[in-house]
C-alpha cells in the first residue's frame, strides 16, 4: 500500500474551532440528531421477502445482531449499513426522513436528518443528508461527520462516481489499495467501484462534503 503524505509545513488552515461556543444553538432536535433507521430497514427485507436469518448470512453477521440494528437497538458500521441496503434494492440516502418538495429548496442548518453509525470505541460516522428522499434522481451529497478513530470499517464499491471536500479536520482516503492524507480545503475524486474506505486519525472530529453521482451510496 503506499501511502501519499501531503506536506503539513505548509501554511495551517484553521480548523474552525472557533464555531465551539455557539454549538449549543446549532444542535439538531432529537428526532433529526439520531435518526432511526431500523424500521425502514425491517419492511425493506420483508418487502423483498427475505427472512432475518437469510438477510444475515448474505451481510455476514449474525440474526440477533440483524435483529437488534431492525429493532435500533443496535447501529451497524457504514461498511455493514452499505452491505445491508445493498442486498435489500435500496440506498442509504433512501433511508433518510421523508421531506414535501413543496416546502421548498432550503434545508436549514439544525433541521437535516443524520444517520448515526456504530464504533466500537468512538462515536464513529454520522452522516448528514443534504438532499431529502426523493429529492435527488441524479445526484446524492453528504457531510460525513467522522469522529477521532473512526472510519467506514471496511472497503465500499458501487456504481458511480463521487467527489469530495474537506471542510474540517483530518482524513485519511483509501482508494484501491492506494492511502491520501487530506487536510481542510484539500478535494478529491474518483470512480466509485473502486474499493474505498476512510478513517479520522487526527484527534478533532472531521468533516467532508460528499457527492455521489448516481444516488447509489
Amino acid at each position: 500500500m503506499e501511502t501519499v503524505v501531503k506536506n503539513t509545513a505548509s501554511p495551517k488552515v484553521a480548523l474552525n474551532t472557533h464555531h465551539k461556543p455557539s454549538a449549543p444553538a446549532a444542535v439538531p432536535p432529537a428526532s433529526f440528531d439520531d435518526l432511526l433507521v431500523g424500521k425502514r430497514l425491517r419492511q425493506a427485507r420483508r418487502v423483498k421477502g427475505l427472512r432475518l436469518k437469510q438477510l444475515a448470512d448474505a451481510v455476514g453477521c449474525s440474526e440477533s445482531l440483524l435483529s437488534k440494528i431492525e429493532n435500533d437497538k443496535a447501529r451497524p458500521s457504514l461498511q455493514m449499513l452499505h452491505n445491508i441496503v445493498g442486498h435489500l434494492g435500496i440506498t442509504i440516502g433512501s433511508l433518510f426522513t421523508e421531506r414535501d418538495p413543496h416546502e421548498g429548496v432550503v434545508m436549514r442548518a439544525g433541521e437535516r436528518a443524520i444517520i448515526r453509525m456504530d464504533s466500537q470505541t468512538t462515536d464513529g460516522v454520522r452522516l448528514e443528508c443534504l438532499i431529502p428522499e426523493g429529492g435527488g434522481k441524479t445526484i446524492y451529497g453528504s457531510i460525513h461527520i467522522v469522529e477521532p478513530g473512526g472510519g467506514s470499517a471496511g472497503p465500499i464499491s458501487h456504481e458511480g462516481e463521487e467527489v469530495g471536500y474537506v471542510l474540517e479536520g483530518t482524513f485519511e482516503l483509501t482508494v484501491a489499495d492506494r492511502t491520501y492524507t487530506l487536510y481542510p480545503g484539500d478535494s478529491f475524486f474518483f470512480e466509485s467501484h473502486l474499493p474505498h474506505s476512510y478513517r479520522n486519525p487526527g484527534t478533532v472530529t472531521t468533516k467532508v462534503l460528499w457527492i455521489n453521482s448516481p444516488p447509489t451510496f
